[in-house]
């Protein structure tokens, strides 16, 4: 029997749906996602397995111009998915006209390998704005095979899905067959914690954020969680805590529900506030937190 595996990357803009996506294809809700720009910080994998194929998908970041070295790191995930793709998705959305990185958009016209590029987010649109939309960029990347979807509803998912099946090279899996991601149980608890700060609080207090578990233990019935969330200054401190403590109450219970259905098992959680002065600009601690590849 014939095997096919290959790496299937998923680029785009920010908020174009990228993580919503590869969770729609993989069926597990590996990415977190919010309404808020540059969710996504890290390169995810969401592996999917059958007997005759592995496709290992690839989140990134929204590609964006930095401002700071985070933001530079989160860029170098998008390059490396670049690198190592057999089959490169570039997600728009309708009314978008470009990539906000004139390279990495020639990168993509000029590519060799297969593009497919999924025009999103489509039952937020009229059917002669899609087919404009269309038109533009069979156009503007006339080496792409364009699919109109909308991955938050699942509409047309299954087609990209079988067209990918089609275009994935032959060859053994990369990754052993009951593997869904490449991430540990740690990443996870991180990024549902930060989802739940995304989520409640406003203006930069969520970009100002890092969370790091610094205890994890699976026991038969429950698992035991103590993670710390870093700000970069003491004013965020007291706004991540709120009064008496309400704040971070809601962000800990909420980051509980979610992890007890991901872990399928009771878990407790101990959440503490610390101040990491300018972590974002810090190349030492961004190596340690994952970020720089190098």
């Amino acid at each position: 029997m014939i095997h096919k595996a290959g790496f299937v990357n998923i680029i785009g803009n920010p908020n174009v749906g990228k993580s919503t996506l590869m969770n729609a294809l993989v069926g597990e809700k590996l990415s977190i996602i919010t309404p808020k720009a540059q969710t996504t910080r890290h390169r995810i994998l969401g592996i999917v397995n059958e007997d005759n194929y592995q496709v290992v998908f690839s989140d990134t970041p929204g590609i964006i111009k930095p401002a700071y070295e985070l933001q530079s790191s989160m860029m170098d995930f998008v390059k490396s998915a670049f690198e190592d793709a057999d089959i490169l998705i570039y997600m728009v959305e309708v009314g978008e006209m470009e990539l906000k990185n004139e390279a990495f958009f020639k990168r993509i016209i000029h590519s060799e390998i297969p593009i497919i590029l999924l025009l999103n987010k489509i039952d937020k649109s009229s059917q002669e704005e899609v087919e404009q939309k269309i038109e533009y960029w069979r156009t503007k990347v006339p080496n792409a095979e364009v699919f109109v979807i909308s991955a938050l509803e699942g509409f047309g998912v299954s087609a990209v899905f079988e067209k990918i099946k089609e275009l994935l090279p032959e060859g053994p899996a990369f990754y052993p067959k009951d593997q869904l991601t490449d991430k540990p149980e740690r990443f996870f608890v991180n990024e549902k914690i930060r989802e739940k700060i995304l989520m409640h609080y406003k203006k930069e207090i969520p970009y100002s954020v890092e969370v790091e578990t610094e205890e994890f233990v699976e026991e038969e019935n429950i698992v035991r969680i103590r993670s710390i969330i870093m700000v970069e200054r003491e004013t965020q401190k007291g706004i991540i805590i709120g009064h008496k403590g309400s704040a971070l109450k809601r962000v800990g219970a909420e980051a509980r529900k979610d992890l007890e259905k991901f872990f399928d098992k009771k878990v407790f959680i101990e959440l503490y506030v610390k101040v990491n002065k300018n972590w974002r600009s810090d190349k030492n601690q961004l190596k340690r937190f994952g970020y720089n590849q190098s």
